[in-house]
């Protein structure tokens, strides 16, 4: 298939190959940096207190910056973002608020409404929306409020505080478009939808990363008052790394100059060593404090003052432009130059959506990658310098946290699930999301996988870093399975695959791959115990602590499922690299056959020693207790439903092309009949289970009583609601019940739930799954869908059901509903229908969106499904064989 042609391509292909530095400048800063490890110097590792958001105004950061729409370099010399006050709110809106892990009664939660609408992923053309209210924001109600609910109880958000009554907010429009890789237009739209005219500052914010008051000072950057462009100020910023740039401001606004420096009087009780501090601004607008800014007109900050007063139901404009040269412009040749690129936006999404596609499946699809490019952020983490700022010997750092990965230097733009509740990068989350990014770009996605496997980050033992608060955890195995899953992506669309890249991360994945066999089979025999592995609280237990209440260990299902998709996707990934290399068909068999040995220990014999349960036909954990005892953990949960995704097939040209790796499987299978009883009938598919085990774990996980929702796949059984699972360990129960929402369990701060709602990835690996076992049974397999229908569906079937059930989570319903903002009215309105966040995880039985609530990440895989099943770059998408699923759409 050939790639498509357009302006936006074209900036791509100019980036890529010809160097030129279209995605230098983007929507890198931080919704939060304040409460991250990074900004954490407490003794007692509290980070959520140590830097508040209260404290945020005041106190400079050390490692990275945060605002409203931000938009910066790649290294984050110099931030561009918008401040706004009301007249009324207490302080200067510089970036979104939200609850601590404290002070959530279901762990942290943003209390803002702000949507990602469009973006191309050059950030050419970004625009998002913020909903700000006319009236003081409710910081205190909101905190004191949630202060007072328990597990049991709803989070009182932004909305119950009835702030949007009469729509007494305003709108304010932001919008990014690159006249050149180094000219940057913003555009601020102000919205006024309330009944009366309301007045709004708004402060377009420049300013310098604080990069001269650390362990290793640079010389301090400066910015200042340049001769004006016609009536526009303009400031000039100069930096010895970045160069000069310049603000020109249309509309003749105040500039307001201060330093990026802490306000030590506020916050430590200290004298000020300058008068002129980072909350300076705050100080000159909310409290008229006029001798805060310097008069100098200079600085690290600086904020350009302008003010609307918007009548009801009207509109009012900023425009600033940062570019190299000051340049001049008038109102409309800028406005013309942003529908420019808004244009080229749409253009590029014509071409990238499938064209069979509805209005509202592009418009969920186009938000998803819009939330994705707008959570792309600069994460700066220095270890051993942080370490040495803990007083500690990074080669001696004890218990301290992340103290064993003194060798980690951050300094890189990386996908994050979410910029103000995640604003670091997690393993698995980044494989999810470089699949769904690699839909509008290739070099990023390939990029971010490259990144975690690079020396910088993967730890000298092969292990890869899990997450800022642990690096030392275990997330799932899942960057094989994306990195082969990048490279088809790739190849069906440009008709060539990046070998070189592909070989590169093979070698980086082989040092991982042995990590896991050597730290997570405890006993050798192949089963895995990698600890929570992302589902956090989804067992009885808390499976990652190294001292279970029943003493023993736990050998997982899902993790020896993870494990055996990680064999599976390095065999096929060896196998695309035999092409060019017969080498590596010696690298092929290997995997293979650890797969087979797997594939044994998941099947033993002894029924006390299996993680399969014939019984309830079903896979379980295993407890293993210290006298040796055994017992099976009945919970019926996607931890039993992971081995399933556990099953590819294999191209069978590819096979063929290699004789020798087909017989010598053939002899490894012969020589070992215990291998030879347990592998599936079919040679180009690998499963560790067969066709009747298959049949019965299907009939529970599309039965609509236990795993199918009308929106995907539950991670509980609804069984369990009436039928608990309780393990009693001396005076204490522990117990797991069907939660279609929020959990009750403490467990992980009591803020993710795997105990009923839906996950994307997970849905996104059975589908997957489905697939491949279509390819190897065909169209005489069938299987009741829902369980008990009587209507029979083929697995390619059954995938697309799933796939429409996740879609519809996010479509309207003929009132304008959609289920994500489960039933709230406000949401089917006119100047809200149309807006779409992407949650962390929904409701198992409405489809309400749960938990992080701009967790765009892995959710934006729902980008990639209604594409997949309308046949953009045919099935493909999910393994180079699918081509030959869909012989009737020709």
């Amino acid at each position: 298939m050939a790639e498509s042609s357009g302006a936006e391509q074209r900036r791509l292909r100019d980036a890529d190959t010809a160097a030129v530095p279209w995605r230098r400048w983007g929507p890198y800063v931080s919704d939060r940096q304040w409460g991250t490890v990074r900004e954490d110097y407490s003794p007692g590792g509290d980070a959520w207190s140590y830097l508040s958001h209260d404290m945020a105004r005041s106190r400079a950061y050390r490692w990275g910056e945060d605002g409203i729409a931000g938009f910066c370099d790649d290294q984050q010399w110099l931030c561009l973002a918008v401040a706004l006050w009301n007249g009324h709110d207490p302080i200067l809106k510089e970036r979104f608020f939200g609850l601590t892990n404290q002070e959530g009664n279901h762990g942290e939660d943003v209390k803002e409404y702000y949507f990602y609408v469009d973006g191309t992923p050059t950030h050419s053309y970004m625009r998002m929306l913020y909903k700000y209210p006319h009236r003081a924001f409710p910081y205190e109600e909101l905190v004191v409020t949630n202060g007072r609910r328990d597990r049991t109880q709803y989070e009182y958000e932004l909305l119950d505080t009835g702030i949007f009554a009469e729509d007494r907010y305003f709108d304010v429009e932001i919008e990014y478009a690159k006249a050149a890789p180094e000219d940057i237009l913003a555009r601020i739209t102000v919205h006024n939808r309330g009944p009366e005219t309301a007045t709004l500052r708004v402060l377009p914010t420049l300013w310098f990363r604080n990069i001269w008051s650390w362990d290793r000072p640079e010389p301090r950057p400066e910015l200042h008052a340049a001769a004006r462009n016609g009536a526009a100020p303009v400031v000039e910023a100069v930096h010895q790394r970045l160069g000069t740039r310049r603000l020109t401001c249309l509309g003749a606004p105040d500039l307001l100059f201060t330093e990026n420096d802490t306000n030590t009087d506020r916050v430590f009780h200290r004298p000020n060593g300058s008068p002129f501090v980072k909350d300076a601004i705050d100080r000159y607008v909310v409290h008229g404090e006029t001798a805060a800014v310097n008069p100098a007109a200079t600085g690290t900050k600086v904020a350009a003052d302008y003010t609307l007063h918007v009548p009801a139901g009207g509109t009012g404009v900023v425009r600033v432009r940062l570019s190299e040269q000051a340049v001049t412009s008038s109102d409309a040749e800028f406005d013309a130059l942003v529908q420019t690129r808004r244009d080229e936006a749409d253009e590029f999404y014509q071409q990238v959506l499938a064209p069979q596609l509805s209005a509202a499946e592009r418009q969920v699809a186009r938000q998803a990658l819009a939330g994705l490019l707008w959570s792309k952020q600069y994460f700066g983490y220095d270890v051993e310098r942080w370490l040495t700022g803990h007083g500690k010997d990074p080669l001696e750092a004890g218990p301290t946290r992340n103290g064993e990965w003194f060798h980690m230097i951050c300094h890189d733009v990386i996908s994050m699930p979410d910029k103000w509740e995640y604003p670091w990068f997690a393993a698995w989350d980044l494989g999810f999301q470089a699949v769904a990014l690699s839909m509008v770009d290739a070099e990023l996605a390939k990029s971010q996988l490259s990144l975690l496997l690079s020396r910088r980050y993967l730890h000298p033992n092969g292990q890869i870093p899990a997450y800022e608060w642990n690096f030392g955890d275990v997330n799932p195995p899942v960057h094989a399975w994306a990195a082969h899953l990048v490279h088809e992506l790739e190849k069906a669309r440009t008709g060539r695959g990046d070998h070189d890249w592909l070989e590169s991360v093979f070698h980086q994945l082989a040092r991982n791959f042995s990590w896991w066999v050597n730290r997570k089979d405890a006993d050798g025999n192949n089963v895995f115990q990698g600890g929570f592995l992302g589902l956090d609280n989804i067992g009885v237990f808390d499976r990652s602590s190294t001292s279970l209440p029943t003493g023993g260990t736990i050998d997982q299902a899902d993790g020896t499922a993870w494990m055996a998709l990680y064999c599976q996707s390095m065999l096929q990934i060896a196998l695309e690299l035999s092409v060019r290399d017969p080498v590596y068909v010696e690298q092929a068999q290997a995997y293979f056959e650890h797969f087979a040995w797997i594939a044994v220990a998941v099947n033993r014999k002894s029924s006390t020693a299996a993680l399969w349960d014939d019984e309830d036909g079903f896979f379980y954990d295993l407890l293993r207790l210290p006298d040796g005892e055994t017992r099976r953990l009945r919970i019926r949960s996607m931890v039993g439903l992971l081995p399933l995704a556990a099953a590819t097939v294999y191209d069978p040209a590819l096979l063929a092309r290699f004789p020798r790796l087909l017989e010598n499987a053939r002899d490894f299978v012969s020589r070992h009949p215990s291998i030879s009883s347990v592998l599936t009938r079919d040679e180009q598919l690998l499963a560790f289970f067969d066709e009747d085990r298959l049949r019965r774990i299907l009939a529970r996980m599309l039965d609509e009583e236990e795993f199918l929702s009308p929106y995907g796949i539950r991670s509980l059984s609804r069984w369990h609601r009436e039928h608990p699972f309780a393990f009693p360990v001396r005076d204490d129960v522990y117990r797991v019940s069907y939660l279609p929402a929020e959990s009750d369990s403490g467990m992980f701060g009591g803020n993710s739930n795997w105990r009923g709602p839906i996950w994307f990835p997970v849905n996104m690996l059975i589908i997957r799954s489905l697939l491949n076992l279509y390819l190897a049974y065909g169209d005489e397999f069938t299987v009741e869908c829902p369980t008990g229908s009587g209507q029979r569906m083929t697995l390619f079937q059954v995938a697309r059901e799933l796939s429409d059930r996740l879609t519809r989570i996010f479509l309207p319903d003929p009132d304008g509903r959609r289920p994500c903002y489960g039933g709230q009215d406000i949401f089917a309105t006119e100047h809200w229908r149309d807006l779409i966040t992407y949650s962390e995880y929904f409701h198992g039985d409405n489809g309400a969106g749960l938990g992080a609530a701009h967790q765009t990440g892995w959710t934006g895989l729902v980008a990639l499904l209604p594409n997949l099943f309308a046949g953009v770059a045919g099935p493909e998408l999910l393994d180079q064989r699918m081509s030959g699923l869909f012989p009737d759409r020709k």
